[in-house]
């Protein structure tokens, strides 16, 4: 039913999109929507890294209250304004 996409179809399909979202719209949308890439893959990345370097599942249980390690969360890779240390969350719960 569907062929292959000729040039004259492309074509159509272009002015299509320009028309509906307008010329000066979609290189906006193009920069937003790679900086939207960008992170995600540097997000996986550090997902990746954290599993690989986490430490076992159940560590063992002290009295002691160990202060919250920061780690510094970037938005984007170069984007040294938006990083901000975080404070993790501590489970207040007693087992």
């Amino acid at each position: 039913m569907f062929g292959r996409l000729g040039a004259p179809e492309i074509i159509l399909i272009l002015v299509v999109i320009i028309l509906l979202f307008g010329a000066k719209k979609l290189p906006d949308m193009a920069r937003s929507l790679g900086k939207s890439a960008r992170i995600l893959k540097s997000e996986a990345k550090a997902m990746k890294e954290d599993n690989k370097s986490s430490a076992p599942a159940d560590p063992p249980h002290t009295d002691e209250q160990q202060p919250p390690a920061q780690r510094i969360i970037q938005a984007a890779p170069g984007d040294v304004s938006s990083s901000r240390p975080v404070n993790e969350p501590t489970d207040t719960t007693k087992r």
